[in-house]
């Protein structure tokens, strides 16, 4: 797993890397387990835009990864480690004895043949999915529950990983990648391991068109538009106008917290990432 750089031939090149994929063993995902992936160009349903600088981009289809990995202490094999457009970590087919196939989030280190096993009574090794209260403290994991069989909602991007630092009555302590601090029961599941792809925070894209196939759409700075569509726009030059940073509506973009000061999961977070 790692990145190519090209020869500069072009000034695109220079700068550009890609991933070498080396990790992954078939160009071809598992079709019954995929569905196509409907664009909206960031329209809702009286075509209005309400996501901007949405548009474009290649096909894709939507691979349908199981995250909460609920068929217990049934071992399943590694198929294939396959490439996901839809997110940036890499997915695993794997096969249960049954017969049955899954996708599953591919940790750091699975490689093709091994077996992975969820349940309460799974080893601690990297791919199995166990409770909080079964994982010893210090523990790597990803793709961590917030509430026992809701599935994994946290630490599912490239390269990100948890920690668990402490067990207290029913609840855990797990210490997430932004730094915050956070307690999730102990009876919530999480998988053992690093989310695969480590090396994704350092592609650069190097072109505007790799933007464009991932359906990004250019962006205009507000500082360059017109006084009727930007609180900053308009002036002689460059003029910011005498505004703080905000957005066309007039949310303010640089240090205004927007989280509810007296949210219900506020009791869960024992300590803030700004801190």
């Amino acid at each position: 797993m790692g990145l190519i750089k090209f020869k500069p031939t072009t000034p695109t090149r220079r700068y550009g890397n890609v991933s070498d994929f080396a990790e992954i063993t078939t160009d071809r995902p598992y079709k019954p387990l995929t569905f196509i992936k409907k664009r909206t160009g960031g329209r809702n349903n009286h075509g209005h835009i309400t996501s901007r600088r949405i548009g474009g981009g290649h096909k894709r289809r939507i691979r349908i990864v199981d995250f909460r990995r609920n068929r217990l202490d049934m071992p399943a094999t590694v198929l294939t480690v396959e490439y996901d457009p839809n997110r940036s970590a890499r997915i695993a087919l794997v096969q249960y004895s049954d017969g049955l196939k899954s996708y599953i989030l591919c940790p750091d280190g699975l490689k093709v043949g091994e077996q992975v096993v969820s349940g309460p009574d799974a080893e601690v090794k990297v791919g199995n999915h166990l409770p909080l209260e079964k994982i010893p403290e210090g523990t790597l994991i990803h793709n961590i529950e917030l509430m026992p069989g809701l599935g994994g909602k946290l630490v599912r991007a490239a390269g990100v990983v948890a920690q668990i630092l402490a067990k207290e009555n029913n609840f855990a302590h797990v210490k997430l990648p932004s730094g915050e601090v956070r307690l999730v029961p102990v009876k919530a599941f999480a998988t053992v391991g690093q989310c695969s792809n480590i090396d994704n925070e350092n592609i650069v894209l190097g072109k505007a068109g790799r933007s464009r196939w991932l359906g990004k759409r250019p962006v205009s700075r507000g500082v360059a538009r017109n006084p009727v569509d930007h609180p900053l726009g308009g002036g002689e030059g460059k003029s910011k106008g005498g505004n703080h940073p905000q957005s066309p509506w007039g949310q303010k973009s640089k240090g205004l917290k927007t989280r509810a000061r007296y949210k219900a999961t506020n009791k869960y977070i024992v300590k803030d990432r700004r801190k």
